[in-house]
């Protein structure tokens, strides 16, 4: 899982219990664990705000809670998950005297809550609840369309989600942020970003390591989001990271680098922007493989007729930006590359240089130039320029987190005391 923190127990040793069983502490189990024994009937210590007779329905809009009854009973552990698994995160007491939930609960959902206890002398206790909630009273519907496409990517590629109505509140985002379910394998560490009221994307600290897989769901179906809103149902998304491969174009050099894995590949002499349409710099995530692309310079706003206009059939074209910055071939202007920019932002190279790049380049992968005179790439709106922004920037644009891309963990567990 990408964001999640995991819950830490503290171990007790059996020797320190069998050291202390004349104060009449619990020994150990059978394993040599203090909480081996089956645990006992915990249904006389706990209370809950949900009713559990059949028939019955607990209203998803009021928080779950769950109290100790027995003063001399705690509460050590809260899972509360519907029956399609998705938990409900939850905050316990320091004194293990109640639990609540911090997630809203689906409706018309059966839910399931297993819930741990101990007694005064360290025994366990164990209960489990069910009960239903009632379905929603709207039809009003967030509806979300996670992207990319599943498929195989380059290990820039961000995750996107589109929202078909604006987000603006910061309870509500988080709730939305909190339903939106990024894991990997590896785990890596990541977060979302709000950019704008409708659309937010996720990417990891660092680039995706090679051969990660990414799973992207969305839990907020039934979930209550604002008032008469609530979640709809989204496509998942499954992806598999490729190579790292890296293209960095040096273009006061006029060169272009080709890495894998860190290893360089191959240098292809390059032409990028004359003076006036400066290619810009920094990184961005390839968008597309276009093959053979009409190229006409009204689209950039280039009066046709003009001694800059231009009507061209380009192949083996790479886009890495919708406003219209590709890699691609030029053998018009060979002879200036690897020598000067004369391109009108592009970067062009001989037809068999691009036929080889085309072939070897991948959607999601990194293309990078430096030592441009162009203005810096757009972090959004343009492409994907999301790694431009650095880390402790990029995690505050996120409902959920002030520092550190991680969410915050369901404190539903109570560590036992130690003795």
């Amino acid at each position: 899982m990408s964001t999640a923190t995991p819950r830490i127990h503290t171990a007790v040793s059996c020797a320190l219990l069998v050291a202390a069983l004349a104060a009449g502490v619990t020994a150990c189990g059978p394993d040599g664990s203090p909480l081996a024994a089956d645990p006992y009937d915990a249904a006389r210590q706990i209370s809950v705000n949900a009713p559990t007779e059949r028939g019955k329905k607990a209203d998803p809009d009021k928080p779950l809670e769950i109290t100790a009854q027995d003063t001399d009973a705690r509460i050590t552990d809260v899972v509360a998950q519907d029956a399609t698994g998705r938990r409900v995160a939850g905050e316990l007491a320091a004194d293990g005297s109640r639990w609540h939930s911090t997630s809203p609960l689906a409706a018309g959902a059966h839910y399931t809550v297993t819930v741990r206890t101990e007694d005064a002398d360290g025994a366990p206790g164990r209960k489990v609840l069910t009960f239903d909630t009632s379905r929603p009273t709207t039809n009003k519907r967030l509806n979300i369309k996670l992207g990319p496409k599943s498929g195989t990517y380059g290990v820039g590629q961000p995750i996107t989600a589109e929202l078909d109505q604006p987000v603006t509140d910061k309870a509500q985002r988080a709730i939305v942020e909190r339903g939106l379910q990024v894991r990997s394998t590896p785990a890596v560490q990541g977060s979302w970003y709000w950019v704008s009221d409708k659309e937010l994307h996720w990417r990891p600290r660092e680039y995706w390591p090679t051969g990660t897989t990414v799973e992207v769901r969305s839990g907020l179906e039934n979930m209550r989001i604002a008032d008469r809103l609530y979640g709809g149902a989204a496509e998942p998304v499954q992806l598999t990271i490729g190579d790292r491969i890296v293209a960095v174009t040096d273009a006061a050099a006029h060169q272009l680098t080709f890495y894998k894995d860190d290893e360089k590949i191959k240098q292809i002499p390059v032409t990028t922007g004359r003076p006036g349409f400066d290619t810009r710099n920094g990184i961005k995530v390839v968008l597309a493989k276009e093959g053979t692309v009409r190229m006409r310079s009204t689209t950039i706003g280039i009066a046709a007729g003009s001694s800059d206009s231009f009507d061209l059939m380009v192949n083996w074209a790479t886009r890495v930006t919708w406003s219209g910055e590709y890699v691609h071939a030029a053998p018009w202007s060979v002879g200036s590359q690897g020598v000067a920019n004369v391109s009108h932002g592009c970067t062009g190279m001989s037809n068999a240089n691009a036929k080889w790049f085309y072939e070897n380049i991948h959607e999601g992968d990194i293309v990078q130039v430096v030592n441009s005179k162009g203005k810096p790439m757009e972090t959004f709106g343009n492409g994907f320029g999301d790694w431009n922004m650095p880390w402790d920037k990029w995690v505050q644009g996120s409902a959920l987190t002030s520092g550190g891309g991680t969410s915050p963990s369901d404190t539903s567990r109570l560590t036992p005391q130690a003795l």
